[in-house]
């Protein structure tokens, strides 16, 4: 007798009980806060004599990502970094940390950069993902994914991948292979958002909750599972409260 299929037309998935662990939405939630840190709160916290590289030189420019040279604790370094943005009008031009090919490329292009001068290089996650507009597949946009994957995994010079907030996807993932991968305590990294998932397989968004828990998505659950390196402590009640203490 053949299994029961998982998914079937007449039967919706249930959650197990051990998929209701509040607490991985509550970090979802920490991980999305409005006032929670960006990549260039962290840029002026941690770093000094930050100079940002543009373009891609092969079609345009992508606030999206932040790219440049800087000093840490007086050893010159790159620092790449996704880009949220805090108001509306911020958040318009950064194009809520959805990144387009051009973006991907300007990163990698200064990764390499960093690799010929033997700069040790930062990254920075935070992306609910990678901009999915036609504009953006016109452009290569899984394209630009995959050799940035390709290429940070060849780098010559030793790279750290911190996820300080969302780690969306492949959107987060182009800027996510490096010698050590770090994750904030209550950031959250997953090939898929807890909404997604819940209305591809509960059929009903509302289910978010249960989804994030049975994600693993957690940086508990990621260390757990052996993806990621360690973690870094945040203040009691997360980044947002003190994000000097955060840095």
């Amino acid at each position: 007798m053949e299994p029961e299929p998982i998914l079937s037309e007449d039967k919706e998935p249930q959650a197990s009980p051990a998929a209701t662990d509040p607490a991985a939405w509550q970090r979802v939630q920490l991980a999305r806060h409005p006032k929670r840190p960006h990549t260039l709160d962290y840029i002026e916290r941690l770093f000094t004599n930050f100079e940002e590289i543009h373009g891609d030189r092969l079609y345009a420019d992508d606030p999206a990502i932040v790219c440049g040279s800087a000093f840490f604790e007086g050893r010159p370094i790159m620092v790449v970094g996704e880009q949220k943005g805090r108001d509306t009008k911020q958040k318009l031009h950064r194009n809520f940390g959805m990144p387009k090919p051009e973006g991907y490329r300007k990163a990698i292009r200064v990764m390499q950069l960093a690799a010929k001068f033997g700069r040790p290089i930062l990254t920075f996650l935070d992306t609910p993902g990678a901009y999915p507009g036609i504009d953006a597949e016109e452009r290569g946009q899984a394209e630009a994914i995959a050799h940035n994957l390709r290429e940070m995994s060849r780098l010559a010079t030793p790279v750290i991948c911190v996820c300080i907030g969302e780690g969306g996807s492949g959107g987060a993932l182009a800027l996510g292979v490096g010698n050590h991968v770090y994750l904030m305590e209550n950031a959250v990294y997953s090939v898929i958002s807890p909404e997604s998932c819940a209305a591809i397989i509960y059929r009903d968004a509302a289910r978010a909750e249960e989804a994030a828990a049975a994600l693993k998505l957690t940086a508990p659950d990621l260390l757990r599972l052996g993806l990621i390196d360690g973690i870094i402590p945040e203040p009691r009640e997360g980044a947002h409260v003190d994000p000097d203490g955060a840095a």
